[in-house]
């Protein structure tokens, strides 16, 4: 199966570079004629404008070989994204359901005791939520795709938002409250979309631990840049990305190919809806790394104050 892939992908590239070569030649070889018979070019040099229109006619040539050899490389290795997509969608609902109905069976038996039942439903609970944010993640990346927006834009204190984002995490992964150590004024306000911000939030939270050992450590540093920024940056001592793939990561299906990246859950949905919401609300995000096995920030970078008009507006 990866070896057809691999076929699909190379076989338009060889095509398309045979094209411009075999092109190029001709251009080359049609100018080394001209130079060995210059008797015959005379009548050509008063027709001058139509050895222009053959140049140009040839550029023209290779600038749209050279287009539809990356169009069509990136339709293809787009088109093998949403494959893999869609393979984790399918694996993602999966598990979950699989797990509910495991435990709707056991719960259906008689002689369940009660502190049988209790972790039962707590199962359960956690495979809903499971599920409920993967269907969120998805529903707000077909929004983003299609154009969609609904913001609505309010003074917002950053630092109670953080500590709601981070307890949501804690109860959601099970975790203690000092897994968490937040480095952030008492108040922190800015003028932006509170619910878009908790999504950013909670994705970013969400990853440091999920990327993380089974004794996850999540620093969050949160303050004011000069006079018309604030940065977050969330720090985690997990896996690490490679150098390469640090921009790549929020691309729209994209996960790292990286054997500890595939044992983790994921649609490759999480980053790039972050990185598009930040964006509508003026900000910007980048990933540091050190490599595998050195951890990752994430530094989140959002206008401070009340604008005049809103950041995300014409993005």
């Amino acid at each position: 199966m990866a070896g057809s892939a691999h076929r699909s992908i190379s076989l338009p590239i060889v095509l398309s570079v045979v094209s411009i070569l075999l092109t190029v030649a001709v251009l080359v070889g049609w100018v080394l004629v001209v130079q060995e018979n210059l008797s015959l070019t005379r009548e050509f040099w008063s027709n001058r404008w139509m050895l222009a229109a053959g140049i140009v006619s040839l550029a023209l040539v290779i600038s749209v070989l050279v287009l539809f050899s990356v169009s069509l490389v990136g339709q293809i290795l787009e088109g093998r994204r949403q494959q893999m997509f869609i393979d984790s969608v399918t694996h993602e609902l999966k598990s979950p359901l699989a797990s509910i109905k495991l435990c709707l069976e056991t719960l259906d038996r008689s002689g369940v005791a009660e502190h049988q039942r209790t972790t039962l439903l707590r199962m359960m609970h956690g495979d809903v939520e499971r599920l409920s944010v993967f269907v969120d993640d998805i529903l707000q990346a077909s929004r983003i795709a299609h154009g969609l927006r609904s913001q609505t834009w309010v003074m917002t204190d950053v630092t109670s938002l953080l500590r709601s984002a981070i307890e949501s995490i804690r109860r959601r992964h099970g975790l203690p409250a000092e897994v968490f150590a937040l480095h952030a004024p008492e108040k922190l306000e800015t003028f932006t979309d509170p619910t878009a911000l908790e999504i950013i939030l909670k994705n970013v939270l969400d990853n440091a631990v999920k990327y993380s050992s089974e004794q996850p450590q999540v620093r969050i540093d949160v303050q004011a840049v000069g006079t018309g920024h604030l940065e977050i940056a969330v720090r985690d001592h997990g896996i690490g990305v490679d150098r390469t793939q640090l921009k790549r990561i929020f691309r729209r299906f994209h996960r790292a190919p990286d054997p500890l990246v595939n044992e983790r859950s994921g649609s490759g949905l999480g980053l790039y809806v972050v990185h598009r919401l930040t964006r509508n609300l003026g900000g910007r995000i980048r990933a540091d790394s050190a490599g595998r096995g050195h951890g990752t920030t994430m530094h989140i970078r959002l206008p401070l104050g009340a604008p005049m008009a809103h950041p995300g507006e014409g993005a």
